[in-house]
């Protein structure tokens, strides 16, 4: 009985048929092992620029929440200066309007009365502008924050008191009713008298909590009156 020739694989069949061939003989354990390396990289890599994207992220809201402070910081000294420059004159205005107020409305002298207008305190508050446009406060220590936030709370009440009394000024001049005007200044001085020496002390607690949190010197965080 003639032979029968049996052709190789090898010798006729398609190019990917070899192949297929040659992937059904390579040991399977070299196929799984360069997956899971594949993977490996791949996780690595993600995780990688997970975490550099992190670190960028945060490293832009510590430079928001430090130039926000430090807004903070020179703004607040320049509000505890003007308050400091006429905390004593509000006390003893307010001292002369009530002794005049007091006396007999027969033996008042409004000449015994000394004011030099009332001299209240604009605040700066761009700072707190830029913070609330910027959201750079919710990059700041939370506790640090509500200290700030409690400082404009109290320049704004005082604010209104100031407003109030401009307002009430300017509707009736102060030659139609000087006594009139004498009551509303008192009312007016015995807030403020009350809320300066507040927003002082707050001053000088806030701004060595402000140094704290820029890591610098508290030498100067407490300005003399």
């Amino acid at each position: 009985m003639p032979e029968v020739h049996v052709p190789k694989l090898d010798e006729h069949d398609p190019p990917d048929a070899r192949v297929r061939a040659a992937a059904a003989h390579r040991p399977r354990g070299q196929s799984v092992l360069k997956i899971a390396l594949e993977v490996v990289l791949i996780g690595t890599g993600v995780f990688l620029g997970l975490a550099g994207e992190q670190w960028r992220e945060s490293a832009r809201h510590r430079e928001l929440a430090e130039a926000s402070l430090r807004r903070f910081r020179s703004e607040i000294l320049t509000n505890r200066k003007a308050v400091a420059g006429v905390t004593d004159y509000h006390v003893t205005t307010k001292k002369g309007l009530d002794t005049y107020l007091a006396a007999d409305r027969k033996r008042r002298r409004s000449d015994d009365v000394h004011v030099n207008g009332l001299q209240p305190v604009f605040f700066e508050h761009s700072a707190w502008d830029v913070s609330l446009a910027t959201q750079s406060l919710a990059y700041i220590d939370t506790d640090l924050a509500f200290a700030i936030s409690r400082i404009y709370t109290v320049q704004q009440s005082y604010a209104d008191l100031t407003r109030g009394i401009l307002q009430a000024v300017y509707v009736r001049p102060l030659d139609e009713n000087l006594a009139v005007f004498f009551s509303a200044a008192a009312m007016y001085y015995a807030d403020i008298v009350r809320i300066e020496p507040q927003l002082l002390r707050m001053y000088d607690e806030l701004l060595p909590q402000i140094d704290r949190a820029l890591g610098e010197s508290t030498t100067e965080a407490t300005p003399s009156k």
